[in-house]
């Protein structure tokens, strides 16, 4: 039996899935571990790219697991030019989603890291339902995706 058979009904929806991503040298992964695991339980379908990935890896796993977001976990201070140059490879791959950040970010840096396409920036102590209540209201809403804050 096929339960996607329109006799058994419409197939149940998919929960979004979201790619959480360390790049550069930034070596430190436990706040990502943990918000993957929280994102898990909140419903998501979550993916994590390991750490010291090139935003051009992150790009093609972005892809192959078909992310509705990229969270990009930045603790080393780079996310200034690793931002950029992640919008860049997500662009290039053909990706289309939301790409948020969180990590050790400074206020005065989130202007320009929306500027590049970002569209959240979640800092340390942050709960993680509050993330997933703005990720589940930014995927639900056209405006969020393909708006100004959407990579793609």
């Amino acid at each position: 039996m096929n339960p996607t058979h329109p006799a058994f009904g419409s197939p149940p929806e998919q929960p979004p899935t979201v790619l959480i991503a360390k790049c550069g040298l930034d070596g430190h992964d436990r706040g990502a571990l943990v918000v993957a695991r929280g994102l898990r339980e909140e419903g998501f379908a979550v993916h994590y790219t390991g750490i010291r990935r090139t935003p051009e890896e992150v790009a093609r796993q972005a892809v192959d697991v078909a992310a509705d977001c990229v969270g990009l976990s930045s603790l080393a201070g780079a996310h200034l030019t690793i931002v950029p140059r992640l919008v860049d490879a997500l662009r290039d791959a053909g990706w289309r989603g939301l790409l948020v950040v969180g990590g050790i970010v400074p206020a005065a840096d989130e202007p320009a890291l929306r500027a590049a396409g970002v569209a959240a920036v979640f800092r340390p102590h942050q709960r993680v339902s509050e993330a997933a209540a703005f990720l589940r209201d930014a995927l639900r809403s056209a405006n969020s995706i393909f708006g100004e804050n959407e990579v793609g």
